[in-house]
């Protein structure tokens, strides 16, 4: 017997493109996957390598949803429905100012909650306190351009007007 009862776990990390179809393919199966969440998209409710997402495959979602979709080949985002109009879905970050566009085939799981803040208590998406938050967001979007520079004033530039030429 080995004195070394630890055996060696080999760690092999892998692109968004690469892990998330196969996390896709576990949410069909009805597992659910909890992720960490890498990004600013999300501010200023879900922050970059702090909270984590509980995903799950859904029947139907809804304007308000935070779900993975695939945007592009290979590109994923976990971002909130603001429109759904027949098959074409509307998506936009809460710390984005722009919007992404899919179908309902694109998108692959919703998140049932977060881990945040370093807790091992789940924030259910289904809660009185997310429900709040996310309506005061989405209503605030003609002004979140100049919350969010109160909130983050050391990341100007995601805040400026595009000039054009």
């Amino acid at each position: 017997m080995s004195s070394n009862n630890n055996p060696q776990i080999a760690i092999r990390q892998l692109s968004n493109s690469e892990f998330l179809p196969f996390v896709v393919e576990r949410l069909k199966e009805r597992h659910t996957a909890t992720l960490p969440l890498r990004g600013q998209s999300m501010r200023p409710f879900i922050e970059d390598r702090r909270d984590k997402a509980l995903l799950q495959i859904v029947d139907q979602v809804q304007t308000g949803d935070v779900v993975l979709a695939e945007i592009s080949k290979g590109h994923f985002v976990l971002h909130r429905i603001i429109k759904i109009k027949g098959e074409q879905v509307t998506l936009r970050g809460d710390g984005n100012l722009g919007n992404e566009h899919c179908t309902l085939n694109n998108i692959h799981a919703k998140a049932i909650g977060f881990y945040r803040k370093g807790r091992q208590i789940l924030d259910s998406t289904d809660g009185f306190k997310w429900r709040i938050y996310s309506w005061w967001w989405l209503r605030l979007y003609p002004i979140r351009r100049y919350l969010l520079f109160i909130l983050y004033p050391h990341i100007p530039q995601r805040f400026k007007y595009k000039q054009r030429i």
